[in-house]
C-alpha cells in the first residue's frame, strides 16, 4: 500500500526559502511590512512549490512557534562567566519574554565565526537578540536582510535592524569631561574590548571627542586596550605606566578599571591621591571596590527589557524603532579627587 504524501508544514517552507519559520508566518498572514520584497516572494514561491497552505483556523494562534526568543553573546564562555551585568540584563529580558508566554536561550558564540543561522534555520528559537556586535559581521548581515527577526543590544551601523542601547560615545565623554573638571590633563584610556567591538570603538571615540574639545594633544602612548577581563586591564596600565606618568584614567569597563587600578597599585601609587580611576557599568561591586569605584551606570536590567520587547514587537510584526537609547549618568565615589597641587 502506498504511504500517504505527507503534508507540507511551514517548518519545510522555511527551510526552503532559507527564512524563519516567523518569516513564513508574517508573509502568508499578510503581516511584516518591514519584510523586503525579495523576501516575501521567496517564501510565497516556497509555499507554492511545496502545495503548503496555512491553517487559517490557527491563524490567531501561536502555532508554529518555539515560543523561544535566544540571547547571543559574541564571547567566550570564560569572558561571559566573568560579565558582571548579564544577570541583571537577563532579569529584565527574561522579564519581557515571560509576559508574553516565551522562554529565553543564552547562547555564546565565537566572534570570529558566529553560527546565527543554525539557531534561526533550525527552528529552535524565533529570533535573536545580538549582544556586543563586531563590525564586519557578514552572517549577521545576511540574516537581517533575509527578514529573520532580529535585534540588536548594542549598535551596528548600516544595518537595517532595530536596536536597544546606550549612548557610549557620550557616555565616555561625560566620564571623561568628569575627569577634566577635577583639573586632570594627563588622562588615559584603557578600552573595555578590542575595537572590533563597535561599543569598545564607540567609548574610546568619547574620550577621544572630550580630550579634543578640551583643547589637549591626543597622545597614543595614554591608550591602552582591554579584552573583558581585569588581567587585560593590569597589563594595560602596566603598559600606559611604563610609557608615561598619566593624572588619571578613564577604564572603559568596571572589571577592566579592577585590573588597572591593581596595576597602579603595584607601581607604588595610590587612588584618587597620585592616579583617579573612573569606570563604566556600575557593576555591583563598584561600591565595595577599594576604593569605591567612580563610574558611568548602565542600565542593565533596563537593557535587557528594552531589547526583550523589541524582539517580541518584530516576531509579532508590529513597527520598532531602528534605535534606542537609554540614559546613562555618572556615579561618583571615591577613587576621583582633583588633581594634586
Amino acid at each position: 500500500m502506498t504511504k500517504p504524501r505527507r503534508r507540507a508544514t511551514s517548518a519545510d517552507v522555511a527551510t526552503r526559502a532559507g527564512v524563519s519559520r516567523t518569516t513564513v508566518s508574517l508573509v502568508l498572514n499578510d503581516r511584516g511590512a518591514s519584510i523586503p520584497p525579495s523576501t516575501r516572494q521567496r517564501v510565497i514561491d516556497a509555499a507554492e512549490a511545496l502545495g503548503y497552505h496555512p491553517d487559517h483556523a490557527a491563524r490567531g494562534l501561536v502555532g508554529g512557534r518555539s515560543q523561544t526568543i535566544a540571547l547571543v553573546l559574541l564571547q567566550t564562555a570564560e569572558q561571559i562567566a566573568g560579565d558582571a551585568l548579564l544577570a541583571e540584563t537577563l532579569r529584565g529580558l527574561a522579564s519581557a519574554a515571560r509576559s508574553a508566554h516565551f522562554r529565553v536561550l543564552v547562547e555564546p558564540l565565537s566572534a570570529v565565526h558566529p553560527t546565527y543561522g543554525d539557531l534561526l534555520r533550525s527552528g529552535r528559537v524565533d529570533g535573536l537578540i545580538v549582544s556586543g556586535p563586531v563590525f564586519d559581521d557578514s552572517d549577521l548581515s545576511e540574516l537581517i536582510t533575509d527578514g529573520f527577526p532580529i535585534v540588536i543590544q548594542g549598535h551596528l551601523p548600516g544595518l537595517a535592524a532595530a536596536s536597544v542601547d546606550i549612548d557610549n560615545v557620550a557616555g565616555a565623554r561625560t566620564a571623561v569631561e568628569h575627569l577634566l573638571a577635577l583639573g586632570h590633563r594627563r588622562i588615559a584610556c584603557i578600552t573595555n574590548a578590542p575595537l572590533s567591538y563597535t561599543a569598545a570603538a564607540d567609548r574610546l571615540a568619547g574620550y577621544r571627542e572630550a580630550i579634543a574639545a578640551a583643547g589637549l594633544p591626543l597622545d597614543d602612548a595614554l591608550v591602552g586596550h582591554g579584552a573583558f577581563d581585569a588581567q587585560s586591564g593590569h597589563l594595560a596600565m602596566a603598559g600606559i605606566l611604563a610609557r608615561t606618568q598619566p593624572e588619571a584614567v578613564f577604564a572603559a569597563s568596571d572589571v577592566v578599571a579592577l585590573g588597572a587600578i591593581s596595576a597602579i597599585r603595584e607601581a607604588g601609587l595610590g587612588i584618587p591621591e597620585d592616579v583617579s580611576v573612573i569606570g563604566f557599568d556600575d557593576i555591583p561591586l563598584a561600591a565595595y571596590f577599594d576604593p569605591p569605584l567612580t563610574t558611568v551606570r548602565l542600565p542593565a536590567n533596563e537593557l535587557g527589557l528594552a531589547a526583550g520587547g523589541a524582539l517580541l514587537d518584530v516576531i509579532s510584526g508590529r513597527d520598532v524603532p531602528l534605535r534606542t537609547l537609554l540614559a546613562t549618568r555618572i556615579v561618583v565615589r571615591s577613587s576621583t579627587a582633583p588633581r594634586a597641587t
